[in-house]
């Protein structure tokens, strides 16, 4: 039969009569049916002839860059563990070892080895056993067939349809890649045929390639690989499950096996293996002492596992898991229902480029690692940080406390494949409360409405606060919502500034009072670009009974869940002027080819204006000197780098937050009850409430960015944000207290009653007021309440002493007199002066001193005689 095959194949390129002859050699049975020959040719020729190959399903590899520029690869991904390689670049000996091994005449026939075909149709009828018989040529088209349908494949059913339709025993199959064989021949060189096989070739579960299988079995590259490597390699092709190298314990392929009294690792292997060293020895291939040398190696694999998937780089793997998303949800096609971002990312041999910066990316995981375990025994404690550039939205860190992990066999304490820094589509998490750092909001729509930071308000506590404007969902009823300070106590009448600085609650509900609930909800979602962490607009959440929450009054201290990857965008927002950029995970992507591949960018919006941004930051600048921003700051090796930021507590201390940003880089931390509810200030961490835990991871980051990026001090903000507006105050003496308060609030002041004061004011009037003509609007005025036991003191000046006293006396008030010279003889013996002055209030039998004028002197003639009157005559 050898012989017969051997005349054939210099017709083989006549692909009818091929056709014809390997119909009968393969398939007996169809020969027996009585088929004429010219039936035979035209069902031959009648097959599709061409071939379309499409692109091989290579692995995907998401890059962080080094410091100087270069990639460092993250995390791989792939449905096909295949890294293409160029022909030149694989080992001589990897070439010759398939073609040996699997198909000899490979360049001497035209796609089908009709000696090779025959012989395996023969042994497979007649002996029982399935034979192969393809030629390399006939496995690179039943490889590609079977990939192009995988690359159409979306679920795992259609994948092993996919592989069933052409790996399964039947005369149809055969035909067709007989038919495909002798088109791809004609059509690609034998070198182009035999590289794609090898690219293409399976090596056992999803390494493909191999390129792969040598970085995967030896640790080396396809080009690098001894001549004993190369044979156990193309060993595998013939039956992969079987001959593959990385399941040591298994009976048939692994466990080392007594041949002729001699321990023999991977047995079925090294047999096959040591047949293609014959073979390739036959073939004139490699010299004898080549394949005794390489015959006596035994099989000794060094699996290097693929880095597949982002748990396998840890330090990243939030990040890495932020940037698969992106793909996913950026790239798929709106179009169709096909996930083809997924599938890009699985499929098609994308190089992502990542913004993430490896230094800063290092500070936050230790600092997060270090601070807040992954477990602890009385409650379950996330930790996250994560920092973004401003004015780009590049993510440059996100590192939170737990080890990601998307195996559902693998379960337990301190895994979880939830990044909390993400938004519901980025990841899962359904975001937390972030406290007073909400406020921030409402201080931004305060300065945008015309208020000034230095402008003052009542923020005493009170359990009515009443109705609050919202032009967008209708105003909102406060009922009987009572909010207290942190420091407790019954608030007071405060400047923004000071509310900011000391986070006051009762501070911001008074702003808010004064604002538009939709106005903060808009400058809220303008400034993060986004809304709630859920995916739903603010005021769109649900409670436990699926009851809609809308933004209420107490939406401004805080309760909305959202993404920390928000209000790090937010922060940044601010400080970079206020414009507001979508964050983003990468900078650029290529394909398998080296081509880009588009993909959408940050957006960029100014949210509030520049103006509105310089107030902002110049109140939250002073929260980091001298508010509640200074636990941060103060461990800071660089405190002298201007920044802005804000700390938040939510109610019980359930969540907690710093949040801040230089000219350069914003960042967020958080601490939070990931489910659950413990109060963090009761709760102790290795000997640290753990609420406190937020700054000690802050200041480790941003020293980083700070000493990296460095930072720019804030522009200053106009002054109309800084002045301290003026009103007239009205006189209220002489009211009665209710209408002294309501006389003060219709004129934008504030008051307090400071007990009460000696005065000529009814008794229970109001007897004295702090400030009259102007004061800041805003301000508090103190009243004191008249004893009503003053009375005015009667004018007694010029009358004569005697006439002086009684009329004191008559007044109730008692005479004190006193002299005093004077050269004016007019004064003489008349009041010149009293005290108290005429209209002053006294007390009744109070003392009235006046002064009495005492001539001292006058003119005369000179002898200091009488003048003599003149006489008559």
């Amino acid at each position: 039969m050898s012989d017969v095959g051997s005349g054939i194949l210099g017709f083989v390129g006549m692909s009818a009569l091929a056709g014809v002859l390997v119909t009968a050699a393969v398939t007996p049975a169809l020969a027996v049916t009585g088929m004429a020959a010219n039936n035979s040719i035209t069902m031959f020729e009648n097959l599709p002839g061409y071939l379309e190959i499409g692109e091989l399903a290579q692995k995907s590899t998401i890059y962080a860059m080094k410091p100087d520029g270069t990639p460092s690869a993250m995390a791989f991904f792939y449905d096909d563990n295949r890294e293409e390689v160029e022909f030149k670049y694989i080992s001589q000996y990897l070439k010759d070892a398939a073609v040996a091994g699997e198909d000899p005449r490979f360049y001497d026939h035209g796609g089908i080895d009709i000696a090779g075909t025959v012989r395996g149709a023969l042994k497979t009828v007649i002996g029982g056993d399935t034979q192969g018989g393809s030629s390399i040529t006939q496995q690179y088209v039943k490889n590609v067939l079977v990939a192009n349908d995988m690359s159409k494949a979306t679920t795992d059913e259609e994948r092993t349809e996919a592989w069933e339709k052409h790996t399964k025993t039947s005369v149809d199959r055969k035909l067709k890649e007989m038919r495909y064989a002798i088109t791809v021949e004609k059509e690609y060189s034998k070198d182009v045929i035999l590289g794609g096989y090898l690219n293409i070739a399976g090596f056992g579960g999803q390494i493909y390639g191999v390129q792969t299988a040598a970085l995967y079995y030896f640790g080396t590259n396809a080009r690098d690989l001894s001549l004993a490597q190369a044979a156990s390699l193309i060993a595998i092709v013939n039956s992969p499950e079987e001959f593959r190298l990385d399941y040591p314990e298994d009976e048939l392929n692994g466990a080392a096996t007594v041949v002729d009294g001699e321990t023999v690792p991977y047995a079925r292997n090294k047999e096959r293996r040591d047949y293609i060293l014959g073979k390739m020895l036959e073939e004139k291939k490699i010299t004898q002492e080549e394949h005794d040398a390489a015959v006596a190696e035994p099989v000794a694999p060094k699996i290097v596992p693929p880095s597949s998937g982002c748990q396998a780089s840890p330090v990243y793997a939030y990040f890495c898991d932020y940037v698969t998303w992106e793909i996913k949800n950026k790239l798929d096609n709106p179009e169709t229902e096909e996930n083809e971002g997924a599938r890009m990312l699985e499929r098609g041999g994308l190089d992502i480029y990542t913004t993430i910066d490896m230094d800063l990316q290092s500070a936050a995981y230790s600092a997060v690692h270090d601070n807040v375990p992954g477990s602890i025994a009385e409650a379950n404690i996330g930790g996250s940080a994560v920092s973004v550039e401003v004015g780009t939205g590049r993510i440059l860190a996100m590192a939170q406390n737990t080890t990601y992990n998307v195996d559902p066999e693998v379960t337990g304490d301190g895994f979880d494949a939830v990044n909390y820094n993400a938004t519901i589509d980025y990841g899962s998490s359904h975001g937390f409360q972030p406290g007073s750092t909400f406020k921030i909001f409402t201080l931004g729509e305060w300065l945008k409405e015309g208020h000034s930071v230095n402008e003052s308000m009542d923020a005493r506590k009170r359990n009515n606060w009443g109705t609050f404007k919202d032009s967008c969902d209708g105003d909102k009823d406060a009922g009987d919502w009572d909010p207290r300070n942190d420091e407790g106590g019954n608030g007071g009448y405060w400047s923004a500034l000071h509310n900011t600085v000391r986070s006051e609650n009762t501070g911001f509900v008074a702003m808010a009072k004064q604002l538009d609930l939709c106005g903060i909800k808009k400058t809220a979602t303008g400034l993060m670009s986004a809304g709630r962490a859920d995916g739903k607009p603010l005021g769109e959440g649900l409670d436990e009974d699926g009851d809609r929450i809308p933004f209420g009054p107490s939406a401004v201290l805080g309760t909305e869940e959202v993404a920390p990857i928000s209000m790090a965008t937010a922060f940044a927002a601010v400080a970079g002027g206020g414009k507001s950029c979508t964050p983003v995970a990468i900078d650029s992507i290529t394909d398998g080819k080296g081509e880009p591949v588009e993909f959408p960018k940050s957006t960029c919006t100014q949210a509030i204006t520049p103006d509105v941004a310089a107030g902002m930051n110049y109140a939250l600048q002073r929260v980091m000197t001298e508010g509640t921003g200074t636990s941060s700051r103060g461990s800071m090796e660089t405190a002298g780098t201007p920044m802005i930021g804000k700390t938040g507590t939510t109610d019980d201390a359930y969540a907690t937050w710093m949040s801040g940003a230089s000219s350069k880089v914003a960042t967020v931390v958080g601490v939070y009850n990931v489910t659950g509810f413990v109060n963090l200030r009761e709760t102790y961490i290795n000997g640290e409430q753990a609420a406190v835990l937020r700054h000690n991871i802050w200041p480790r980051i941003m020293d980083v960015a700070n000493s990296k990026y460095g930072g720019d001090g804030f522009p200053e903000p106009d002054r109309k944000y800084l002045s301290t507006p003026m009103a007239n105050v009205p006189s209220v003496l002489g009211l009665a207290p209710d209408a002294a308060q309501k006389a003060l609030e219709a004129a934008g002041f504030g008051w307090s009653m400071d007990g009460d004061v000696d005065s000529a004011q009814p008794k229970g009037t109001i007897g004295s007021q702090s400030a009259t003509g102007q004061a800041p609007r805003g301000s508090s005025i103190s009243l004191k309440t008249s004893r009503g036991n003053l009375t005015g003191v009667p004018d007694v000046s010029g009358m004569q002493a005697d006439q002086a006293e009684a009329t004191l006396g008559a007044a109730g008030f008692r005479a004190d007199r006193k002299e005093e010279d004077t050269d004016d003889e007019s004064k003489n013996g008349l009041v010149i002066s009293q005290s108290p002055g005429p209209g002053e209030n006294a007390k009744p039998g109070q003392k009235v001193t006046i002064v009495i004028g005492r001539f001292t002197g006058g003119g005369g003639d000179g002898d200091g005689g009488p003048e003599t009157p003149p006489g008559n005559g």
